[in-house]
């Protein structure tokens, strides 16, 4: 064999490598830089579960029964039966004012009706000997009427003066402060030896709640909220001073009264809350949570699904509202994205519950975009072999 066709033969063999060589470079690089569905967006299943649709609200915590304890006499504090925190039962006694000034009117009181009772006990007697002289015609009938007369004016002396004794009396026992319910002393306002006056108006000497095993919370919600909620529907509710017990409740009242702040109309709703351990202090903030809605056992995708739209789609329809009605999700099915329609009803925040549509549970649910991959990830590495 000649040397050239030895030649011709081993550069075919030559090229022939280096075509496999580049094909399977190709192939090798095609595989690094195919692009899967599954790896462009985060995803999450369609799945069977419950949804709870709730409406948030600040309030305050407060006792059912919040009475103001005051005074109705003027006086000196002399002692002091009950302090912050002191649980008291009614008719137990809160205070005492000095009671000298009142027991002095009072004895004034018994002096000024003994001596209107001595002045009628004489006008009675005039009024009987008038009488019985004027039946003999003795007296002319106007000094007959002047000693009736009398007779009546010492009738109404003895009854004002046992009013103001009844009166000063009464307000000798008032000096003696009295809880009027069942409670704990949440505020004390006075100390010994103050003087308090109720000239004007009743001060406030005490402030009990009749029972902190019994609240309430006052919270304001928005008037688009508002006709969702009724008195019975479930409530949860948080406080800073335990960030990690959840607290259950029940609402007890949609108040009427409006409120108005800036054009901003809320109405009061009044949350029954029980606390038998008296964990709950009044004054707390509530966190307040309010069940409006309840589905069991619903095909439900994440909130997110409904957000979620391809760059290409969205440039093409600036967010376009499908047509027909109904919220379009996308779902990678075969390596592929597809779109669905469906339509969705309450939320829980985090999730939403789809009432009809082209969805069945387990199909994988687009969120939104993946992560941008690292320079230099995924990418393959060309290497020929040279002969």
């Amino acid at each position: 064999m000649t040397p050239t066709r030895h030649s011709g033969r081993r550069a075919a063999v030559a090229a022939i490598a280096a075509l496999a060589a580049l094909a399977a470079g190709v192939a090798v690089w095609r595989v690094a830089h195919r692009t899967d569905a599954a790896a462009a967006y985060r995803i999450e299943a369609s799945a069977i579960a419950d949804i709870t649709q709730t409406i948030s609200a600040n309030g305050t915590l407060n006792p059912v029964t919040l009475v103001n304890v005051g005074t109705q006499v003027s006086g000196t504090v002399q002692t002091l039966h009950a302090d912050f925190n002191d649980h008291v039962v009614a008719g137990q006694v809160l205070l005492e004012l000095d009671p000298a000034i009142l027991r002095a009117l009072v004895e004034q009181s018994e002096g000024n009706l003994a001596n209107a009772r001595a002045v009628l006990e004489l006008a009675t007697a005039n009024e009987a000997r008038a009488r019985a002289i004027y039946a003999r015609s003795f007296i002319s009938r106007q000094d007959y009427q002047q000693t009736l007369e009398a007779l009546h004016v010492a009738q109404a002396q003895v009854r004002i003066a046992q009013a103001q004794l009844d009166q000063n009396r009464a307000n000798l026992r008032y000096a003696v402060i009295r809880s009027p319910v069942s409670g704990v002393v949440v505020e004390r306002t006075v100390d010994i030896g103050q003087t308090v006056a109720a000239s004007f108006q009743t001060p406030t000497l005490f402030r009990i709640a009749k029972d902190l095993k019994d609240m309430q919370i006052d919270s304001s919600f928005a008037e688009a909220d508002i006709g969702q909620i009724r008195p019975g529907q479930a409530v949860t509710f948080t406080v800073d001073a335990f960030p990690g017990r959840v607290f259950h409740a029940a609402v007890r009242q949609v108040r009427l009264n409006p409120t108005s702040q800036q054009n901003v109309v809320t109405y009061d709703v009044v949350v029954g809350v029980q606390n038998p351990d008296e964990a709950l202090m009044p004054g707390m903030t509530a966190y307040v949570n309010v069940a409006v809605a309840h589905r069991e056992k619903v095909l439900a995708v994440p909130v997110s699904a409904l957000r979620f739209k391809p760059r290409e789609e969205a440039a093409a329809t600036s967010g376009a509202a499908p047509a027909g009605g109904g919220s379009v999700i996308y779902v990678v099915s075969g390596g592929q994205l597809q779109k669905r329609t469906i339509v969705v009803g309450i939320s829980d925040g985090r999730r939403v519950e789809v009432v009809s549509g082209d969805l069945v549970a387990g199909e994988r649910v687009v969120v939104g975009e993946a992560a941008p991959a690292s320079p230099g990830q995924g990418q393959g590495t060309l290497r020929v072999r040279m002969f």
